[in-house]
């Protein structure tokens, strides 16, 4: 039985590595499974999913307003279609999850997205929101801060390197820009604890 699934946590936990092999197992024993990933997210170039460690694989991209339950219907008529990853699932709209959820139930077709949770001030992505009211299973990919606790947050760094608490959701980085913490780390770098308490 087809089933939506969410894969979620913080940056530089290996989301992208995951649905990366997870396309490959599929490939490995003859079925044929189909990538997405968000447009706006280029920095491995367009229509690329890409992991730290090297692997990558052609996607094909989806903005706000592509009908993704259209897209999958089209691409199921042209041929076999076993399993879809959408990777940067957090950018997607709530619409496009309900989407995701009529491809699973109407079209028999598991999808299995990978994305954030939280972004840097702390609050739920509108696509990471709807998964995680819709998702039939989901799944935490762990990652740890420096401080080996497990990472459920991410900060963001502006270009001196002070930790920002306000700004637009959506900014695309990497390194240079985010890092995961725990939570009390988190807290330490938003300025809501004392020196002697982080």
């Amino acid at each position: 039985m087809a089933k939506l699934y969410f894969h979620y946590s913080t940056m530089n936990a290996g989301k992208s590595t995951a649905l990366l092999q997870a396309a490959h197992n599929y490939r490995e024993h003859g079925m044929v499974p189909f990538l997405l990933t968000a447009a706006l997210d280029s920095r491995a170039g367009s229509g690329q999913i890409a992991s730290r460690i090297g692997m990558s694989a052609e996607a094909q991209t989806y903005a706000r307003d592509t009908e993704l339950f259209r897209v999958l219907e089209v691409r199921q008529d042209l041929g076999p279609l076993h399993c879809v990853f959408v990777d940067e699932a957090q950018f997607l709209t709530d619409t496009q999850v309900w989407q995701l959820a009529r491809a699973v139930d109407d079209l028999c077709i598991p999808v299995m997205c990978y994305g954030l949770r939280v972004d840097f001030r702390g609050r739920l992505f509108p696509g990471s929101a709807a998964l995680l009211a819709l998702a039939d299973e989901m799944r935490e990919v762990r990652t740890i801060c420096h401080c080996g606790k497990k990472a459920t947050m991410v900060v963001r760094f502006d270009a001196k390197g002070n930790a920002l608490r306000d700004g637009v959701q959506v900014q695309i980085g990497g390194n240079e820009t985010y890092r995961s913490l725990c939570r009390r780390h988190w807290r330490a770098a938003m300025g809501e604890l004392s020196p002697q308490n982080s």
